[in-house]
C-alpha cells in the first residue's frame, strides 16, 4: 500500500465521459467542469441525465461526436459496473476507463474472467458521499480533501494509472493506492460495518413511542446518521463484499454474545470487570482513528456553550472565539428539549480549554463543562 498527495492542478486535459449521473457521477462532472474540462454525460435514466446537464455537470454524450475522450468514468451501480467497463473499453479504444464502485476485487475478477484487456482499466473508489442521493444532491467540491483509492491491477499501464491519479487530484482528493483485495478488506471494516451497525440500531426505533424518542440526544443521532442511506445501493455493496464483511461480523457476534452473557448476570464475579474491558477496548479502537488532517490521533477537550435559538447567535459565538484566538478542532450542534436554546459543543486543544471557558464567561456566554 502506498499513499501520496499531488498538489496543484492535475494532468487531465479532457474530454471526459461520465457514465452514470447519480450523486458521485454528477459531482465528478461538476468538479471537472469547474476546472475547465469538457465533460459528456450518459445515464440510462433520461431524467437523471437531464438534471445533471441542467446543473452544469456536462453535455449529453450525443454531443461528443467523433472526438475521442481521454478518460471514461464509470459511475454505474456495482452489479453492472463490469458490463459498462467492458463496453467502454471497446467503444473508446484510446481512453483510460476507471470505475468508482465501492467494491473492487469482484469487478476485477469478472473482467479478467471475460478476457478483457485490462491495460487501460483502473478500479478506483472515492471515499466520499452523502446520505442524499441523485444528481440534485451533487456538489463539485464533494471530493475535496477526501480519500480516493486507486486499485491498479498487474495489467494496468503506467499511463492509465497516471490518468486515474490525475482524476482524483484534479478533484482535490487525497490519493491512496491499494490492491483490490486489500481495499475490500479495509472498506468492509471502516465503511460497510458502520453502515450495517447503524442500520441495525436504527431498526430498533421502529414502533418506539414518540415520547421516548424525544429523549434522544447527539449519541443516537451520531450512531444512526448513515442509516438514512439508499437501500438499493447498499444491497449491491454488501452483496459484493459479503465474504469480507461476514468475517468481521463473526467477531462482532462473539463480542455481542460475550456482552449478553455478562448482562444476563451483571452482579456475577468478574462481570463488572468484563463490562469495563469491553468499553476500554472500544476506547482503544476509537483512539486509532486518524485525527485532524489525517494526522495521528489527538485527545481534545470539549465544552458546551448555550446560545439563544435566534438568528446570528452561532455566527457571533464563532466570531468571538476567533477574536479570543482559539482554534476550534470540531463543532457539533444540538437543541435543548423544551427550551428555546441551542447547545454548541466545541472541541479544542486541552491547553486552550480553560482559557476559552474563562474568556467566553467574561463575554457573557453560558458555558457548561
Amino acid at each position: 500500500m502506498s499513499a501520496f498527495r499531488t498538489h496543484g492542478r492535475g494532468h487531465l486535459n479532457g474530454p471526459a465521459v461520465v457514465i452514470g449521473t447519480g450523486l458521485l457521477g454528477t459531482s465528478i462532472g461538476l468538479g471537472l467542469r469547474g476546472r475547465g474540462l469538457s465533460v459528456f454525460l450518459s445515464d440510462p435514466s433520461p431524467t437523471n441525465q437531464a438534471v445533471a446537464v441542467d446543473i452544469g455537470a456536462g453535455l449529453p454524450l450525443s454531443r461528443l461526436g467523433d472526438e475521442q475522450p481521454e478518460l471514461v468514468v464509470v459511475a454505474a451501480p456495482p452489479d453492472v459496473t463490469a458490463d459498462v467497463v467492458e463496453r467502454s473499453l471497446a467503444e473508446y479504444p484510446a481512453a483510460t476507463v476507471v470505475d468508482i464502485a465501492s467494491v473492487k476485487a469482484g469487478i476485477l475478477a469478472d473482467l479478467r474472467g471475460r478476457g478483457v484487456d485490462l491495460s487501460r482499466y483502473v478500479g478506483t473508489h472515492p471515499m466520499a458521499g452523502r446520505e442524499k442521493s441523485g444528481p440534485v444532491a451533487a456538489r463539485g467540491e464533494l471530493f475535496t480533501s477526501m480519500p480516493w483509492v486507486v486499485c491498479p491491477s498487474e495489467e494496468t499501464s503506467p499511463g492509465a494509472l497516471q490518468a486515474a491519479r490525475a482524476l482524483a487530484t484534479d478533484l482535490g482528493a487525497m490519493v491512496t493506492q491499494f490492491g483490490a483485495e486489500e481495499h475490500d478488506q479495509a472498506v468492509a471494516l471502516v465503511s460497510h460495518l458502520p453502515q450495517v451497525m447503524s442500520s441495525l440500531v436504527a431498526s430498533r426505533l421502529q414502533g418506539t413511542p414518540i415520547h421516548a424518542l424525544s429523549l434522544a440526544g447527539n449519541g443516537l443521532r451520531d450512531v444512526t446518521r448513515i442509516a438514512a442511506s439508499d437501500p438499493t445501493l447498499w444491497v449491491q455493496i454488501l452483496g459484493g463484499n459479503a465474504a469480507q464483511l461476514v468475517d468481521i461480523l463473526h467477531g462482532v457476534r462473539e463480542d455481542l454474545n460475550r456482552l449478553i452473557g455478562t448482562l444476563e448476570d451483571p452482579t456475577a464475579p468478574g462481570a463488572r470487570l468484563d463490562l469495563a474491558q469491553l468499553i476500554s477496548e472500544g476506547n482503544a479502537g476509537q483512539s486509532r482513528i486518524p485525527g485532524k488532517h489525517g494526522g495521528p490521533p489527538q485527545a481534545y477537550s470539549w465544552l458546551t456553550v448555550l446560545v439563544d435559538d435566534r438568528p446570528g447567535q452561532i455566527a457571533r459565538l464563532l466570531t468571538e472565539i476567533g477574536e479570543i484566538g482559539v482554534n476550534l478542532e470540531d463543532l457539533r450542534l444540538d437543541h435543548s428539549s423544551g427550551q428555546n436554546v441551542g447547545m454548541v459543543e466545541l472541541s479544542v486543544l486541552p491547553n486552550k480549554h480553560d482559557l476559552l471557558i474563562e474568556a467566553l464567561n467574561d463575554r457573557g456566554w453560558r458555558v457548561l463543562q
